[in-house]
């Protein structure tokens, strides 16, 4: 399906996902991030501040911010790196797309710039496939070395998702893992529950989070996916 570009109010190229039932996101080229996801019956299903500033170099909060190479505060760069504050560009060089009905899909690439290498000295290629079907929005992320040496890197895709009512809400698929909880001075836990419930602010990052059916439910509404790494 053809792409949809605009520029919205404050100038920033946006990108226009829809499909034959009704579903629609949008993507800006700033930071890669996808900052709506409405479903077949218009209602949005990611959260945005109205907080948020439009205007780089300011990180956009809300959406699915895209960290890259660090994430949160956990290295020496800006907080959850800069792959949010850069500029992306369309990927004409990507991989070729699966035969698939009703998908409308767009290609992102960040490269490595001057400016990035002098804080992060290491030549890379970030590509990020966003597509969007009935009921579903998938995000491929691949990172490609194209420096002359192995690097170590950190990679998040930070979800912010719209609810209603948080004590509806509970998290699936995560018993049994190890997670550190910042709220506890970063003590470290082992996950004993089937489902995670929430009656205030929780702050845990879970370890060894591997090729997992993650699913969130809230209320009647189910959005699941499937995060393999």
């Amino acid at each position: 399906m053809p792409l949809n570009i605009v520029h919205d109010k404050d100038g920033l190229p946006r990108i226009i996902l829809t499909e034959p039932t009704g579903s629609s996101a949008e993507v800006l080229l700033y930071g890669g991030q996808v900052v709506s996801w409405k479903n077949e019956r218009r209602e949005e299903l990611l959260f945005m501040s109205s907080k948020s500033f439009w205007k780089p170099p300011k990180a956009i909060r809300g959406g699915i911010p895209v960290c890259f190479p660090q994430f949160g505060n956990l290295g020496l760069l800006e907080q959850h790196g800069f792959a949010r504050n850069r500029f992306w560009s369309l990927d004409e060089d990507a991989s070729p797309l699966p035969p698939a009905n009703n998908q409308s899909t767009v290609d992102l690439i960040l490269k490595s710039t001057e400016e990035d290498i002098k804080a992060w000295p290491r030549g890379f290629e970030l590509r990020l496939r966003i597509s969007i079907s009935p009921g579903k929005l998938t995000l491929i992320p691949r990172v490609r070395n194209v420096d002359n040496k192995a690097f170590s890197f950190m990679f998040a895709l930070r979800n912010y998702l719209s609810v209603s009512d948080i004590s509806e809400v509970r998290v699936e698929g995560l018993e049994t893992l190890d997670y550190f909880d910042y709220l506890m001075n970063k003590e470290r836990f082992t996950e004993q529950a089937d489902a995670i419930t929430f009656d205030g602010e929780v702050l845990h990052i879970y370890s060894c989070a591997f090729n997992l059916n993650i699913s969130l439910l809230a209320g009647n509404r189910s959005n699941s996916s499937s995060l393999c790494f």
